[in-house]
């Protein structure tokens, strides 16, 4: 498969910003993450014709990656007691070898993310309804993920010892995991009608990589809490009647899961 210029320099993007991974190891997939899907998507609207709709869909993309990156950074330097809750988890003497691997794999999966918006704009495809569901979808999931984390900061100061279980998190005990999820399926639904034959390979190998991150993710938070809250009654009954991610499926733990690793 030849690939275009365009995903070239989207790959090039990604890689400046997500460099900011070798300041700090855990930015290459935080800091890194949030910025870089931002920057490509700014790209994308200098380097293609774009009409009302499309311009809506890559808004989107700026404003989930600035309103992650952002978040994630105000947590990095007013967040002091999470510095020191996470303090031995991440590890920070990584080899220098890994550290360039996981730079280029985050900068690759950063692209492939994208690819559905890409493809349209660079297809020449004009927008249809699936874009639409795509925007509705999209917007749904920012707006989840940000509640989520809003009402999650707002527990943590009220009682930062206990673990949250109200509000969104009663539905699921990862609600900004279920957004990033709910996010990224509205992008997908976004490039049906414009991405084209063997481009949706690279499309769906994106998306089923985020969705790892996100399980992997949920597994690290579920360890973590077991670890803070196993011995707590509540806690028990908590992680046993609400789903870790996906609302109505039965799924309560992950832990188990050690392919799970990202």
């Amino acid at each position: 498969m030849v690939f275009p210029m365009s995903i070239w320099i989207m790959f090039a993007i990604a890689l400046v910003v997500s460099a900011l991974g070798f300041k700090k190891y855990v930015w290459f997939i935080s800091l890194g993450y949030g910025f870089s899907i931002a920057a490509e998507d700014v790209a994308m609207l200098v380097l293609f014709p774009h009409d009302i709709l499309t311009t809506v869909a890559c808004v989107l993309f700026v404003l989930y990656g600035c309103r992650l990156g952002g978040y994630l950074a105000f947590r990095e330097i007013k967040g002091a007691s999470y510095a020191k809750h996470m303090k031995g988890e991440i590890k920070e003497d990584v080899p220098f070898g890994v550290k360039i691997a996981i730079w280029i794999t985050c900068a690759i999966l950063y692209v492939l993310q994208v690819l559905p918006m890409l493809y349209r704009l660079q297809n020449g495809a004009s927008s249809n309804a699936w874009l639409v569901v795509g925007v509705i979808v999209m917007a749904c999931g920012i707006a989840l993920e940000s509640a989520a984390d809003l009402q999650k900061n707002r527990a943590k100061a009220t009682n930062p010892h206990r673990f949250v279980d109200t509000g969104l998190y009663r539905i699921v005990r990862c609600p900004n995991y279920l957004g990033e999820v709910i996010f990224w399926t509205g992008v997908v639904l976004g490039g049906i009608g414009a991405v084209e034959g063997a481009q949706w390979i690279l499309v769906l190998l994106g998306y089923a990589g985020i969705i790892f991150v996100m399980f992997s993710g949920a597994r690290r938070l579920e360890i973590r809490q077991n670890k803070n809250y196993g011995d707590d009654p509540e806690y028990q009954r908590y992680v046993k009647t609400v789903p870790i991610l996906l609302p109505f499926v039965p799924l309560y733990s992950v832990e188990k899961y050690k392919w799970l690793v990202a």
